[in-house]
């Protein structure tokens, strides 16, 4: 069994509700005995953001390694109740290894501060947690490839898992794609729920959509998405 089949078999037995994996083995007679119980983990025992931050390393495992200024992980708290997700880091963020610092980063602090701040929810940036699909900027800020996607994915779904948010917010297809491996884009997912494993999931335009002139409508959508996911985290 490959790697991914390993993963997807493990996903699957997690979507039922399995929780621990158990191994037998064969006594030198022949006969089928049980060791000891071995507990397969999806994710690592007590893991941590600091964990995750030293597994990642210096990383080379994929092509983006090659042309990136600093490995762009997340900010925010550890227990935060909501988790943006986005798709990489561009020029800002490659350089300041923060995520979303640049004018859709701006955009999207005034988005979270603004919204819940007209809802009348006590919130800044700083209490949620932020981060992308792949930690490495691509060059000239193209959509990551497949593999690409793949390889940091382990190391978003351990940030997720360690995170344990009360909802996730997708920001834009590709993020969306990543999370809830569909093809599906931004506005057939929206507007409605979904679940990553069993953490409730809305997906939204990203930031860097919306400065766009021309979507205003956009706009509007992308205000209602957050109000729903903010009164569903904090109400």
């Amino acid at each position: 069994m490959t790697k991914d089949q390993r993963r997807d078999r493990l996903e699957f037995y997690q979507d039922l509700g399995i929780k621990q994996l158990y191994r037998r083995g064969a006594a030198a007679s022949g006969d089928v005995v049980r060791e000891e119980l071995v507990v397969l983990p999806l994710t690592p025992a007590h893991d941590t953001l600091l964990k995750i931050v030293e597994d990642i390393g210096d990383c080379k495992r994929c092509r983006l390694h090659e042309g990136r200024n600093k490995i762009v992980f997340g900010t925010g708290s550890e227990q935060a109740k909501l988790v943006f997700v986005g798709e990489g880091p561009g020029a800002d963020e490659d350089e300041q290894g923060t995520p979303f610092v640049g004018r859709a980063g701006q955009l999207l602090t005034q988005m979270i501060e603004g919204t819940a701040k007209k809802e009348g929810l006590d919130l800044v940036r700083k209490d949620v947690y932020i981060c992308n699909v792949v930690k490495c900027r691509p060059p000239e800020n193209r959509t990551p490839l497949p593999d690409e996607m793949e390889i940091c994915g382990e190391f978003l779904f351990r940030q997720l898992e360690t995170i344990r948010p009360k909802a996730i917010c997708a920001l834009g297809s590709t993020a969306a794609k990543a999370l809830l491996a569909t093809k599906d884009g931004v506005m057939r997912l929206r507007g409605k729920w979904h679940k990553w494993r069993d953490i409730p999931l809305i997906v939204t335009y990203h930031p860097s959509y919306l400065l766009r002139p021309y979507n205003q409508n956009a706009k509007r959508e992308a205000w209602e998405d957050l109000k729903k996911v903010l009164h569903f985290v904090y109400d």
